[in-house]
C-alpha cells in the first residue's frame, strides 16, 4: 500500500464518522433514540476461504469463522500460566485467554485486526514495541482483575490492511512471546483435581456438571458455552451499530458483554466485562454494586470508535444464581432500559 498509516487511519476514521452522521443527527439523538430503533446492520463482505486459510497459516492455529459477523476469530489462551485469585487456583478459561479477530471494512477495501492479549507485567512493553515495529497500533493497556497472582495485564492491539498481511504482522509481533500458539503448551484436560481448576469437586470436571445451566440461563436469559470447568455468556450489542475505521464492531471482534463462571453452583466465582455507551456507565456501576459485585476497571478498548464505547470489568464470589442476577441487572441498564434477551449470545470460540 502506498498510503501512510497515519493518512490511511485518518481517512478511514473520517469515513466512519460520515457514515454515522448519516444515521444519527447528533449525540443527543444517538443517546435517546438508537437503543429504541436499532440502525440497519452493515453488510460486511465475507472473508474468502483463501483469506481464512492465510490467517490460520500465519497464526499456526485454526480459528473459527463467525459467518453471521463475517469475522475470523482465533483464541489465544495462556495455558503456560497458573493463576490464583485470593490464593485460590482458577482456570485459564475464567478470563486469562486472549484472542485475535479479523474482518473486512464495510466497503471491502481493507480489513481490521483487533486483539486482546494476556500479559505478565514484564511482557507488556516488549510486546508493545514489537507491535509498533510491525506496523500495528496499541488501543489500550489495563487490568481485568483484582487479587490475581501473578499480576496480569491486557493489551489491545489493532491494525488495518489485508487479512493475510495483518495476520503475518500479528504473528511476527507474537513470535518471541508466549502468546503465539506455537509457543503455548496444550490446554490441560479437565480433571476433578487439576491445579488449574477452581474449587475442585470430586467427580465433577466441566461446567456442565459443576453448574445448573438451565437455572443460570433462566436468570441471564441467554444460553452460555461450556469451556472446560467454566461456563460463559457472551452478549453482543445488537441494539446499536458501532464503527471503527469503517469497520462494524460486533461481538466476535470484541464489542460484547460477558460473564464467566468458575467453581460450582453453590460457591462460584464470576468475572466479566460490560460494553457500554458513556451514559450507561454509572447505571451499570450502580446495578453491579447493588448486587455486591466488585467493579474492577472502567476503560476503553478501541480508538476512534463511533459511538464511543466504554468497558467495565467486574468480579464476584458467591452462589452462581446470585452472581448471575447481578450480571443480568447490569445488562438491563443497556439500551436505554430496553431489555436485552430472548436470543442466544455469540457462541463462538472467544476464550477469555
Amino acid at each position: 500500500m502506498t498510503d501512510s498509516p497515519v493518512s490511511r487511519r485518518h481517512a478511514l476514521r473520517a469515513a466512519a464518522l460520515l457514515g454515522t452522521t448519516a444515521l444519527f443527527s447528533g449525540p443527543d439523538t444517538f443517546a435517546s433514540e438508537t437503543a429504541l430503533t436499532p440502525p440497519p446492520a452493515g453488510k460486511t463482505p465475507a472473508l474468502s476461504a483463501a483469506e481464512i486459510a492465510a490467517i490460520d497459516a500465519a497464526m499456526g492455529k485454526k480459528g473459527t469463522y463467525v459467518e453471521a459477523q463475517a469475522t475470523h476469530l482465533i483464541g489465544l489462551p495462556r495455558n503456560d500460566l497458573k493463576i490464583k485469585i485470593k490464593g485460590e487456583p482458577v482456570p485459564i478459561a475464567f478470563g486469562f485467554g486472549g484472542w485475535v479477530a479479523i474482518k473486512h471494512t464495510l466497503d471491502g477495501k481493507s480489513a481490521m485486526l483487533m486483539s486482546d492479549t494476556v500479559l505478565l507485567q514484564e511482557e507488556v512493553n516488549p510486546l508493545m514495541s514489537a507491535a509498533l515495529a510491525n506496523g500495528l497500533e496499541i488501543g489500550a493497556v489495563h487490568n481485568h482483575f483484582f487479587y490475581e497472582e501473578p499480576r496480569i495485564f491486557y493489551m489491545h492491539v489493532s491494525g488495518m490492511g489485508t487479512p493475510a498481511e495483518l495476520a503475518r504482522k500479528f504473528a511476527a509481533t507474537l513470535k518471541d512471546s508466549k502468546l503465539l500458539p506455537a509457543n503455548q503448551p496444550p490446554a490441560p484436560a479437565p480433571t476433578a483435581a487439576q491445579d488449574n481448576n477452581a474449587i475442585p469437586t470430586a467427580g465433577l470436571s466441566t461446567g456442565k456438571e459443576l453448574f445448573d445451566l438451565p437455572a443460570l440461563d433462566a436468570v441471564v436469559k441467554y444460553k452460555g458455552t461450556v469451556n472446560g470447568p467454566t461456563y460463559k455468556y457472551t452478549v453482543g450489542r445488537d441494539d446499536l451499530q458501532s464503527l471503527m475505521m469503517n469497520t462494524e464492531m460486533t461481538a466476535a471482534i470484541g464489542l460484547n458483554s460477558w460473564a464467566a463462571f468458575a467453581g460450582r453452583q453453590d460457591d462460584a466465582h464470576i468475572a466479566g466485562d460490560i460494553a457500554m455507551l458513556e451514559h450507561e456507565v454509572n447505571p451499570v456501576i450502580k446495578a453491579l454494586r447493588a448486587h455486591n459485585l466488585e467493579v474492577v476497571a472502567v476503560h476503553n478498548h478501541m480508538l476512534g470508535d463511533t459511538p464511543r464505547m466504554m468497558f467495565l470489568h467486574y468480579y464476584g464470589r458467591g452462589p452462581a444464581a446470585q452472581l448471575a442476577t447481578g450480571f443480568r441487572a447490569a445488562l438491563d441498564q443497556l439500551g436505554k432500559g430496553k431489555r436485552l434477551g430472548g436470543m442466544e449470545g455469540l457462541r463462538g470460540d472467544m476464550k477469555h
